[in-house]
C-alpha cells in the first residue's frame, strides 16, 4: 500500500563501508566531561564526520568519517581550535 521505507540495495551499503575510516585520537586538556561534550559537538557539525565519541576518563575520540569529505588534518586542527591537543594513535 505504502512505502515508507526505501529499499536497500546491498551494493549502496557496501560503498558506502568501504568509504569510512575510524580513527582514535589522545586527546591532551580535557579537564571534565563537558570538555568532552564540546568536542564531540564540535565535531558532529564537520561534514563528513558519521560518528563521533570522546571519552573524558580515556583522554580520547574515536571517531568515523568520509576520508573523501573530510581529512584527519581538519579533524585535528578542529579540536586544536577548542584549546585541545589531538593526535592519532
Amino acid at each position: 500500500m505504502f512505502r515508507f521505507f526505501k529499499k536497500n540495495n546491498p551494493t549502496d551499503k557496501v560503498e558506502s563501508q568501504n568509504s569510512i575510516q575510524h580513527s582514535t585520537l589522545k586527546i591532551i586538556g580535557m579537564h571534565c566531561t563537558s570538555c568532552s561534550m564540546a568536542i564531540d559537538g564540535e565535531l558532529e557539525e564537520l561534514s563528513g564526520v558519521k560518528d563521533v565519541h570522546t571519552n573524558y576518563a580515556k583522554a580520547e575520540t574515536k571517531i568515523s568519517f568520509d576520508p573523501k569529505k573530510i581529512d584527519l588534518e581538519k579533524i585535528l586542527a578542529t579540536i586544536k581550535s577548542l584549546g585541545y591537543t589531538a593526535q592519532a594513535t
